[in-house]
């Protein structure tokens, strides 16, 4: 997947048959709508969904390249909101601004908004257009790319969701000037994932570069966004809809997932969670005779070198952590389906994992 670089804009193109779609990754992206003003019907009706936090800082730039008759729905910060009673306030919203099969709906924030507004799309009158503005790292890196869209329920992440992908997603890196430093670190998770299941030398880069990344060096972020979104953009060209390769990206994800239903969403970041689910993984590689332990001591130490957590919060149950594994989407039947890897760059999908080998990575 080729990373095209025009003054100082790069421009990453996912193409799934014969649809295709841009992500733009630049400073100032957001306000310069001649780079994809286009993509808007010019009498299309527009819904912008946001949240509180989001607004006081972006909103206004965004509504200044859009019409006139863009509507804005605020919406509650925190994965909390992500829920279905959080998408019928969207569909009320659609319902209210009038938007029909040439609206668009515009997510601007995080994961949890991209997500949201994009179900919420996928389910209006069966699917509508919708734009991805993305403000996290995290969001920038992973959720804004690739269709997935979804809420929570009470029994697991993302159960309830559509493969509805957005028509553009602009990615302002200036928006990672008022990211605090604990969410630019979660995203920061997300990006070491590609270099673990797929590039060595992307992960070497990491290493080296740790420090300048979590200082926020323009150059560094913008080179390890638009690397990731290039990974991510070529194994959703190949399975967009997860029925293999695509799987791989959830390197981590199922000990993650498992960690954030049994904390209540309420304790670890998305990416902390990931972070502690990588390293989980890779020992359970190592423990299953898939990997040498090394690269799980590299792994932890490149964690450790951009301050993310490497441990599950104390006093929590491993039955309830495997519990919860029971549901995730990756599981078949009865089996556990993990993402593991051989070594640092070349993951693997790995059926029928012992709920033993499991619960021996859980125990504190």
């Amino acid at each position: 997947m080729v990373v095209e670089e025009t003054a100082g804009l790069c421009r990453v193109n996912v193409a799934l048959g014969d649809r295709t779609y841009t992500v733009l990754i630049g400073r100032g992206v957001l306000r310069d709508a001649n780079s994809w003003r286009e993509v808007f019907p010019p009498d299309g009706r527009i819904l912008v969904v946001t949240n509180a936090i989001v607004a006081r800082w972006y909103l206004a730039p965004l509504l200044a390249s859009l019409p006139e008759t863009a509507t804005v729905l605020v919406l509650p910060d925190g994965e909390s909101a992500k829920t279905l009673a959080s998408a019928e306030r969207i569909f009320k919203a659609l319902a209210n601004a009038r938007l029909t099969r040439d609206g668009t709906v515009v997510a601007l924030g995080g994961g949890v908004i991209g997500d949201l507004a994009g179900f919420a799309a996928a389910c209006w009158m069966r699917g509508i257009r919708f734009v991805q503005v993305p403000t996290t790292l995290l969001a920038m890196v992973d959720s804004s790319v690739g269709g997935k869209t979804g809420v929570n329920i009470a029994q697991g992440k993302n159960l309830v969701g559509a493969f509805h992908q957005p028509s553009l997603v602009l990615a302002d890196l200036a928006a990672l000037d008022t990211l605090p430093d604990r969410q630019l670190r979660a995203g920061l998770a997300e990006v070491i994932k590609y270099g673990a299941i797929a590039d060595a030398d992307f992960f070497g880069w990491l290493e080296h570069n740790a420090t300048g990344l979590c200082a926020r060096e323009p150059d560094a972020l913008a080179h390890a966004v638009a690397q990731s979104c290039a990974h991510k953009a070529r194994i959703v060209a190949h399975d967009e809809r997860e029925s293999g390769e695509r799987a791989l990206l959830n390197f981590g994800h199922t000990f993650a997932h498992a960690l954030e239903q049994v904390t209540g969403y309420t304790t670890l970041l998305h990416g902390e969670a990931v972070a502690i689910g990588m390293l989980q993984a890779a020992r359970l590689s190592a423990a299953q005779g898939l990997a040498e332990y090394e690269p799980a001591q590299r792994l932890e130490a490149l964690l450790m070198a951009m301050a993310l957590p490497t441990a599950p919060p104390p006093g929590l149950d491993p039955q309830a952590l495997l519990d919860a594994m029971a549901l995730d989407k990756k599981a078949r039947g009865s089996s556990l389906r993990f993402i593991l890897w051989d070594r640092v760059g070349a993951a693997r999908i790995v059926d029928d994992v012992p709920r033993s080998a499991v619960l021996a990575i859980l125990a504190p």
